[in-house]
Order: structure tokens, then sequence, then C-alpha cells
């Protein structure tokens, strides 16, 4: 590239501070193959004289590139591109003790030239929609993890869908789309079947669904399939305000918060899990084997699913990928 090719964007009108904004310029460059290995920048005297820019601001930003690796300093020569840099965005729902094993994986999985930024949307479309539109343009891949709202379809719709990757819940794709989840609904059936001693010394199973969840209500539907066709008898609670446990049933739920209120209740109670009283807990943490003896879990594979999405993101390749979901027996059922 011509060293005069390559232009800054920089808007006197934003909040972004100015070294930032070149930070950015040449990074997304990078990421859109506008710059390339070996690519000249303008040398700082031209960028402050065009861009009526401080010389401290100009070199502050092409000092911390540097710091980066992103570009180099060749003496009487200039600055050069010196590796190709891919911004990601990854978009999280919220960040709980299963999604940090998503977390981690992911980002120990990341090529050296990727930099990844993380974004939370709890939830709320509104959050959702304004950091979908802030994002648009700004990343060389979308990783991210939907939920269940009329508006979510158009806020997806933003982002150019073969760079876009759905991620743990497949809601809102198309048959183009690029999407790695669970599936939240036949494996309570598949996986439950393999448990059918444990659980036919239980006088019954129930199902705790509190209020507060956004887990989806797939694994319910299931959970009331599987109990009819093996006739079992069975409960589904979606009031834990009152939630008591009770000597001789099986327990399941999707909040780690009923499975504390679950804990408290069988030491006040002198119940013992998995003899009086049992529980499955959903999501797999590192802590669940060591709690109480090992809490018995029905769950994805988090970590294979983060190595998953930092394989998206690492190759130009489509990816509609179910990771799957086992039930692992321990002593709380």
């Amino acid at each position: 590239m011509d060293k005069n090719e390559f232009k800054f964007l920089v808007d006197s009108s934003s909040d972004v501070p100015k070294f930032r904004q070149l930070i950015e310029s040449v990074n997304n460059a990078i990421s859109d193959k506008r710059l390339n290995v070996g690519d000249h920048l303008p040398s700082v005297n031209k960028v402050c004289n065009e861009y009526k820019l401080s010389r401290d601001t100009v070199f502050k930003a092409y000092t911390l590139l540097k710091e980066q690796g992103v570009i180099q300093s060749v003496p009487n020569k200039g600055y050069f591109i010196a590796k190709e840099i891919r911004r990601v965005f990854l978009f999280l729902d919220t960040f709980k003790a299963y999604k940090e094993v998503l977390y981690d994986s992911f980002f120990k999985n990341l090529p050296d030239n990727v930099i990844a930024d993380v974004h939370f949307h709890h939830y709320n479309p509104g959050v959702f929609r304004k950091q979908i539109e802030e994002s648009i343009g700004k990343y060389a891949k979308y990783v991210v993890m939907p939920f269940d709202h009329p508006s979510m379809e158009d806020s997806l719709r933003l982002l150019p869908e073969e760079k876009l990757l759905l991620i743990d819940w497949k809601i809102y794709d198309t048959p183009t789309s690029n999407v790695l989840y669970q599936d939240f609904g036949q494996p309570i059936n598949d996986e439950l079947k393999k448990a059918m001693n444990r659980i036919r010394k239980y006088k019954k199973l129930t199902f705790v669904y509190p209020e507060f969840t956004n887990h989806p209500y797939d694994s319910v539907d299931y959970f009331l399939r599987f109990c009819r066709k093996h006739k079992i008898n069975c409960e589904v609670i979606d009031d834990s305000s009152h939630f008591e446990i009770e000597k001789g049933v099986g327990y399941i739920s999707v909040s780690d918060r009923i499975l504390g209120i679950f804990l408290e209740q069988t030491r006040e109670k002198g119940l013992e899990p998995g003899e009086d009283v049992g529980f499955i807990s959903y999501n797999e943490t590192p802590m669940k084997k060591f709690i109480y003896k090992g809490i018995t879990v029905l769950s994805t594979d988090f970590k294979q699913m983060g190595m998953k999405a930092a394989e998206f993101v690492a190759h130009d390749a489509p990816m509609r990928l179910c990771i799957p979901t086992h039930l692992k027996l321990r002593e709380s059922f």
C-alpha cells in the first residue's frame, strides 16, 4: 500500500480520545484487510498536519500500537504494520460460573492476533440493541448469545450473517446462520433414562423452574413428557418464594440459587442428599463436583463450546454445531 493511501478516521465531536481513535482506525483497517503486514503508515508529522492533532497525541497512539506488536518502526523509514490483528465482539448474557468456563476456553483458544472485546446484555433488549448498533463495522467476527425477545430478530439482522455466530441457544437463527448451541429439550429424556434406577427410589420428581430464570422452558416441557412416558409422579414449581424440600423427593433445577436453598434446608432438616432427597443441577461448574460429596449435573460442555467459538473466529468457515448435553451422576441424586 502506498503510504498516502491509508486514511485515519478521526471524529472531533466524539467522546473517544483522539489517540484511541487513531488506534481503532489502524486495528479496524487490519481487520478489514485494508492494511496488511508490511504496509507503511503515515509519519507522525503527516498525521499531525492532516488531522490537526498534537504530536503527543499521534506519538502516543503509535507507541501503544508498537507495545501491542501491531506496528514496528524502522529508523529513517517510518512505521509499518507488523502483524495482522482481528478484533472480535463477544456478547454474553451474564457472567455466571459456568459462563466463566466458556469465557476462559474461548480466550485460551484464540489465535495470538485476535483481540476480543467482551460485553454483557443482562437480558435487556435495549442494552442488546445499543451494543449491537455500536459494534457495526468494527469487528471481523461477532459471537453473540441471544435470548427470547420480540426485538431480537431485528437486532441480529443488523450484523452480517457470515460474520455472526449465535451461541448457546438455537433461537432466531435461519437455515444459513452460524450457530453453536446446546439442546435444552431432548437430552432431558435421553439422559434421565440413564438414571432410571436412581429416579425410581424417589416418590416424586420435582422440576424447580424459578420465576427469575431465563432458562428456556423447553427443559420443563421435555421433563413433563419424560415423566408421563415413564409414569413418574412429577411436579413443576414456578414460584420459588416458598420452596421447601420434602423427604423422598428428587429435585431438578436450572438455578444455583435453588441449589443453595436445597443444601441449606437439608442441613436444617437433617436430610441426606442422595438418600433422603435428591438434586440434579443444570450447568456444570468447576466447584459442583466438590460441593457436598458432589452435585449431579445435567450440562453441556461449556469448555468445548468456548473452544469451538474460538475456532469460528480463527477460520472463515460456516458453523452449525450442537454441543451434546450429558448427565454426570454424583452423590446428590
